[in-house]
């Protein structure tokens, strides 16, 4: 096991509890990270919430389901929570000392304070190191998976429902009448001259996201392959408008005229009943996200399943290279756990580090059905030449048959948790070892 964050700590628990030897490698303290301040493991870098407890949320339902496998961490986070109305957040500092003496206790589990610089040739690994993996190891994963399948910052684009966009006013079309398969490959959001100017000024005096590591600082020079929207408004009021809001080869059915500016809303392949804001990965707070991008025409109510993103991190092009079990296709004894495989938040990472641990033990995958079981398909088959990292959303998770006669919503994502957890009875009461 290479990590011991959330996804490494994890894996070893429910491999350990299962009977099996585990050898966990931490690099900590004998060499640190810009961001971690302490050498415990499980340590939580950017926020002390495994977000919402609210029963019948996609969150609620991805911790419920890591509950009934007997979850380490959840169960650690049951017993330092503090008071955050309906989320779940923890005293940090009382988790990862909980997690770091469960793990360090067990007669099965060796932990090893020094760094892995090469993935082992021989017998079962995991690698977990996280967002910010050492740059020696990250040179053996390239080595191992391609160096073109190897991304060092993420630059994360909005998500939002597909059913929140107002069509009205938003209008299908692609670039000079030209798709792949005869159809109108995107959502068009047009703006008008004034439209745009106000959008560039609330973008321009949005609140940015604090910075948790050097690399992050808005203060520093940006990675040139993904810039935030902000920054390249700042850049030239007219920047957008000839980069990812150009209008050029689009007509406005409204008005029969190329628009000032435009929004294009691409449909996710692997997600359900989603769009995504087309270059729109971007810096700012999500509450400021939420308010400036409902500026659009056409997303006025727009309902957000992602906001974007950009900050430095470490991840392989995982549906390039993973099956949905998490393991390397072209070596199948090295699975990705955690951020390194291309998924975002600490319950994300928890939930990798347990389906690789219970795929090792008894060869099977977690049901399509289950949070688990979406979210290790996403990875897997998400489209490789866009794929970004992911959080947790009902859009993840297939539709329920009939689901759209359901016209309520809360009753809907009632029914599709009721289908995920049965679903994962049925796949823990199989034998495991």
């Amino acid at each position: 096991m290479i990590g011991g964050g959330l996804a490494g700590c994890e894996a070893a628990w429910q491999l350990a509890e299962a009977g099996v030897a585990v050898d966990l490698f931490e690099m900590r303290p004998t060499r640190s990270t810009a961001a971690h301040k302490t050498d415990r493991l499980a340590e939580l870098v950017c926020s002390n919430s495994l977000k919402s407890e609210s029963p019948n949320t996609a969150p609620w339902l991805l911790k419920e389901e890591l509950r009934r496998c007997d979850s380490l961490m959840l169960r650690a986070a049951a017993q330092s929570r503090v008071p955050a109305g309906h989320a779940l957040t923890v005293d940090r500092d009382a988790f990862a000392e909980r997690v770091t003496e469960a793990v360090a206790a067990h007669r099965r589990i060796a932990v090893h304070r020094e760094e892995i610089a090469e993935i082992p040739q021989t017998g079962k690994v995991v690698v977990a190191t996280g967002p910010l993996t050492s740059d020696a190891l990250a040179s053996s994963v390239a080595r191992l998976t391609g160096s073109d399948r190897l991304y060092f910052y993420d630059s994360i684009s909005p998500i939002v429902e597909a059913s929140s966009v107002d069509t009205s006013i938003a209008f299908a079309q692609s670039r000079y009448g030209k798709s792949l398969d005869g159809t109108d490959d995107y959502l068009n959001c047009p703006m008008n001259k004034d439209e745009y100017e106000r959008f560039v000024d609330a973008l321009l005096a949005g609140a940015s996201v604090p910075a948790h590591i050097p690399e992050d600082a808005p203060s520093c020079k940006f990675f040139e392959a993904c810039l935030p929207i902000e920054e390249l408004a700042r850049r030239g009021r007219d920047t957008l408008r000839f980069g990812p809001m150009k209008p050029v080869g689009l007509t406005d059915p409204r008005t029969g005229r190329r628009p000032w500016a435009v929004v294009q809303l691409r449909k996710e392949n692997v997600r359900a009943g989603s769009y995504n804001l087309v270059g729109f990965q971007n810096h700012l707070r999500f509450g400021e996200q939420q308010r400036i991008l409902r500026l659009i025409p056409g997303l006025e109510n727009a309902e957000f399943l992602r906001f974007g993103q950009v900050h430095r991190n470490t991840y392989i092009n995982a549906p390039a290279l993973l099956d949905p079990s998490l393991a390397l296709r072209s070596d199948p004894r090295v699975y990705f756990a955690g951020q390194i495989c291309g998924i975002e938040g600490y319950v994300e990472s928890i939930a990798t580090g347990l389906a690789a641990a219970r795929h090792i033990l008894t060869g099977e995958i977690f049901p399509r059905e289950t949070a688990i079981g979406s979210l290790c398909h996403y990875v897997s088959h998400a489209e490789s030449k866009n794929y970004q990292p992911a959080n947790i959303t009902f859009d993840l998770l297939p539709k329920v048959p009939g689901g759209d006669k359901i016209r309520d919503k809360r009753a809907r994502h009632a029914e599709v948790c009721r289908r995920a957890l049965e679903a994962l009875e049925n796949h823990v009461a199989a034998p495991v070892g």
